[in-house]
């Protein structure tokens, strides 16, 4: 109805423009930054916080991304000095008229260039950010198959319709933000810590919020530069991303590499798995950039019961953006490797894909020697086969994938409830960014203290008025927001109970009060998925996908349209991972995916008719929830890259799969 409030629609009285001036180099010895009214790193030297979906204690200060780079550039499209304008074309203007100097030097773009390389920053022994093993060492158990593979998914960046945007505001004592994003306490968290303020002297407030997929939830250099421009000039100023910055220096997703082993007997029994996950992490450390591969590791058994794993995980820096979260963050990775590899054995056993699957799930729950924890697999999952129509498929050379979604449940999550003078107002800890939250809110709201739901407001982000929270991401808004409004609502019924005697919705109305809850969550709450796809490939080596199919365990469906539009909203995603989507470097460092039609978005005619399957079998959560935003983001991909498999006769071992090598 046009009456959204972005970033970008807000203007505010005496307001600055900020422009950004970013490094031309991908590594190279910063010599001098000069230009009128700019702010360099001698200046501003501060550094960038992890905070946001997958926040890390850095395990080395020394490689936390600078919030101006000082002495060295490490990306093309870092960030060197800002400039302030009175209107933002005369802010790009003004970006011209910044003199950097650069003594460029030898960059290390490809992880295997890292490896090989020099250390990238001095004063380390390597470009390994992180090593570790998940799993326990075995011997290579005595089997009749062994297949090996080696598997990667290309970086990829999120592309939200709304690209990154922040308002500072500074009133000589408090600073104001106005921002796009997915947790206003990840950025105030991010903000305080990289400008060592008082929290009592910040306030994060959240704009409409055109989408993040990931890209939103934590911190960026522009963020504290635009709020410490505000208390240094003492006047409001405004950052609007372009689409180039955004391809260029926002976080970007997946860009993992894989090396498998599996040992099965002659029967297709998995007997054992070991294998290497090596993530590309950009070239400072912090947030996902250590924690991704591990946690990738976790997740690589996928539904199957194998008894003995060992994933040795890596995290290697390169002349590159920090590595960050996409939609599934972690989990499309993990399930691509080991769905791909299920379908190698299948076909070095000659065995249907699908049976070779079901014979290694269990009916009853499973803990992986790698630590993913799973309920009974092999009901859903046969169940998933008819609800697919397999049999019928499988003629037009259907690829199928299965998968567990590990949401980010825990810590939990916090929710306001307050009402006065008849209305009710609603905050939580995580941001809708487009997920339709308030419709959640009301349902539960409704169904605990039986309040119309068009007396309930879901408010937007606000750190004065909800004091903690954590964020939205990782699947987890409608389980753990969810199961902490549910909380609130009981807390404040029982207050009301503890006062009045026996509940009264109307008396409640008439009253005012106040509910604040952290509903803390523990261990993982797992939930299992599958897709289904056919294609066909013409002489051009061009894929159109004619059929994609989910079938999902989703708990309690709190808003079934919300719930169908994410799926396939969701779908179209893996659909443009699997076809069309790739950040591309030169090897010095170059991004040559500079629009985004380059970067490959998909397009409405790419799309199938897309079909939703769900089934509700109820969480352990009071709203019987469970995950969903990240399903069809890690079981698209696994379907549509056997189907391509299957239809070319090549082995399919990456995203995008490449025209020129289906064309060979």
């Amino acid at each position: 109805m046009g009456k959204g409030q972005y970033v970008d629609d807000i203007t505010l009285p005496n307001m600055l423009y900020m422009g950004v001036v970013r490094s031309t180099y991908a590594r190279a010895k910063l010599i001098k930054v000069s230009g009128e009214g700019a702010i360099d790193g001698n200046e501003l030297r501060a550094l960038r916080a992890s905070v946001g979906e997958g926040a890390a204690a850095a395990s080395n200060l020394d490689l936390m991304e600078p919030i101006l780079a000082r002495d060295m550039v490490y990306y093309v499209g870092q960030p060197v000095a800002a400039v302030f304008s009175e209107d933002r074309y005369s802010a790009e203007d003004k970006i011209s008229g910044v003199e950097v100097e650069y003594e460029p030097l030898k960059a290390f773009n490809a992880v295997k260039a890292a490896l090989e390389g020099e250390p990238i920053h001095p004063g380390t022994d390597s470009n390994i950010l992180r090593e570790t093993v998940v799993g326990n060492a075995f011997d290579d158990p005595k089997a009749d198959v062994v297949v090996e593979d080696e598997l990667t998914n290309e970086r990829i960046m999120p592309n939200p319709i709304e690209t990154r945007g922040i308002i500072a505001d500074y009133d000589g004592k408090r600073l104001t933000i106005y921002i796009s994003t997915q947790s206003v306490h990840s950025i105030k968290r991010g903000i305080c810590s990289s400008l060592k303020l008082n929290p009592d002297d910040v306030r994060v407030i959240q704009a409409d919020t055109g989408g993040g997929f990931g890209s939103k939830g934590g911190l960026y250099p522009e963020y504290v530069i635009a709020a410490y421009a505000a208390m240094k000039f003492k006047r409001p100023v405004k950052w609007i991303e372009t689409r180039r910055e955004h391809l260029l220096a926002t976080n970007a997703g997946r860009g993992v590499h894989g090396k498998m082993k599996l040992f099965a007997d002659k029967s297709g029994k998995l007997l054992a798995l070991r294998g290497e996950i090596t993530v590309d992490s950009g070239a400072f450390g912090g947030g996902m950039a250590e924690f991704t591969a591990p946690y990738i590791a976790m997740q690589v058994t996928g539904p199957y019961k194998i008894e003995k794993a060992s994933i040795t995980a890596r995290s290697v820096m390169t002349d590159k953006p920090v590595q960050g979260p996409y939609r599934g963050a972690g989990r499309p990775e993990a399930a691509f490797m080991m769905e791909r590899m299920m379908d190698m054995l299948a076909d070095k056993l000659n065995m249907d894909p699908v049976k070779l699957r079901l014979f290694n799930m269990s009916d009853k729950p499973f803990k992986s020697p790698l630590g993913l924890e799973i309920d009974a697999a092999k009901p859903f999952f046969e169940k998933a086969v008819q609800e697919l129509d397999y049999e019928r498929l499988r003629n037009d050379k259907a690829g199928i994938g299965f998968f567990v979604l590990v949401p980010a449940l825990a810590p939990g999550e916090t929710a306001r409830i307050r009402i006065n003078s008849g209305k009710v107002d609603v905050w939580l800890g995580g941001n809708a960014h487009g997920q339709g939250h308030e419709v959640f809110v009301r349902k539960l709201i409704r169904e605990e203290l039986g309040i119309p739901e068009e007396l309930v407001t879901l408010n937007k982000g606000d750190t004065d008025m909800l004091q903690s929270g954590i964020g939205s991401w990782g699947s987890r808004s409608a389980i753990a927001g969810g199961a902490a409004v549910v909380s609130a609502a009981r807390k404040m019924k029982k207050e009301f109970e503890e006062k009045h005697g026996k509940f009264s919705t109307t008396e409640l109305l008439n009253g005012t009060y106040d509910s604040f809850v952290f509903e803390k969550q523990e261990g993982q709450l797992n939930s299992f998925g599958a897709n289904i796809a056919t294609a066909s490939i013409d002489k051009y080596g061009v894929v159109k996908v004619k059929e994609c199919i989910a079938y999902y365990d989703l708990g309690r469906m709190l808003n079934p349209p919300m719930v169908r539009g994410q799926i396939m909203g969701g779908m179209a995603q893996g659909i443009g991972q699997t076809l069309y989507e790739e950040l591309v470097h030169s090897d010095d460092g170059q991004l040559l995916t500079a629009s985004i039609s380059d970067a490959g978005v998909p397009i409405a005619e790419n799309m199938p008719e897309f079909v939703v399957k769900v089934v509700e079998n109820g969480s352990r959560l009071p709203h019987g929830a469970k995950g969903l935003g990240e399903a069809p983001t890690i079981g698209v991909p696994l379907a549509l890259c056997r189907a391509i498999e299957l239809v070319s006769g090549k082995r399919i071992r990456s995203t995008p799969v490449k025209q020129e090598y289906l064309s060979d």
